[in-house]
C-alpha cells in the first residue's frame, strides 16, 4: 500500500524497508547533500525537493528486498536515483552510469560520504562495454523496450531488470513484446498509487528480430 506524502520522514522509510540507524544516517547524509548541491546544479525537479523522501528516497529504497545478490548496473542515474539508495541499503556494489560530468561529480561525493561501494561511469549508456551484473536497475529515464535496447550487452538468463515505471506501463510492455520475451512481475508502488516495479526475468529477444 502507498504512503501519503505527508507521512514520509526517514523513519517512515526504516519502518517501510528495514535499515540500520546507521544506513538510515547515510540516506541522510546523501539528502542533505543532494539538497546542498541542487542551490548549484539540477539533480532533481525543484518541485520534488519538499517530497524528497517519498518521490526520491522511498521510491528507490522500495526495491532494495527484489535485488538480488551481486553487482548491478544503474542506468542513467542522474542524482543516484535508484542505484545509488539500493547501494546503500544493500551494501551491494553499484555501477552508476550517467553522462552529465557534473551529475558525475555530485555521484562520486556522495558515493564517498556515505561509504557506498559505487562505480561511476561518465558516459553514454551505448558506451558502456559489457561486465557481468546480477541486475540491471532504472528509473524515469525511457521506454521498457529503449531501457532493454540498451541493457542487452548485459542480459542473461539469471540477470533481473527492475524498472520503476508510471501509468503508462501496460503500453510500453506491450511495445516492447513485439520484439522482447521476457517473465514480467508487477509489485505495486509502496511511494506511488500509480506507480510499478517492474521485475523482469529471462529477457531475450523474439524470434521475429534479426
Amino acid at each position: 500500500m502507498s504512503v501519503s506524502r505527508e507521512t514520509v520522514t526517514p523513519e517512515t522509510l526504516a519502518a517501510l524497508i528495514p535499515v540500520s540507524r546507521e544506513t538510515l544516517d547515510r540516506l541522510t547524509a546523501y539528502a542533505e547533500l543532494l539538497v546542498k548541491w541542487q542551490a548549484k546544479i539540477n539533480l532533481v525537479g525543484p518541485a520534488t525537493l519538499p517530497d524528497l523522501w517519498q518521490r526520491h528516497m522511498l521510491d528507490s529504497a522500495q526495491m532494495a528486498p527484489h535485488l538480488p545478490q551481486g553487482p548491478f548496473l544503474d542506468l542513467g542515474s542522474g542524482a543516484g536515483f535508484p542505484g545509488l539508495v539500493l547501494s546503500i541499503v544493500t551494501g551491494q556494489s553499484v555501477h552508476l552510469v550517467e553522462s552529465d560530468a557534473r551529475k558525475c561529480a555530485f555521484l562520486r561525493e556522495a558515493a564517498r560520504i556515505t561509504a557506498a561501494p559505487a562505480t561511476i561511469h561518465n558516459l553514454r549508456i551505448e558506451s558502456l562495454k559489457p561486465f557481468p551484473v546480477a541486475a540491471i536497475t532504472a528509473r524515469a529515464l525511457a521506454t521498457v523496450e529503449k531501457l532493454l535496447d540498451w541493457a542487452e550487452p548485459f542480459l542473461s538468463p539469471d540477470v533481473t531488470c527492475l524498472f520503476l515505471k508510471g501509468q503508462n506501463c501496460e503500453e510500453e510492455l506491450t511495445q516492447a513484446g513485439e520484439k522482447w520475451n521476457m517473465t514480467v512481475g508487477r509489485i505495486p508502488s509502496l511511494s506511488d498509487p500509480s506507480g510499478i516495479i517492474l521485475h523482469l526475468k529471462e529477457v531475450h529477444r523474439g524470434r521475429n528480430e534479426q
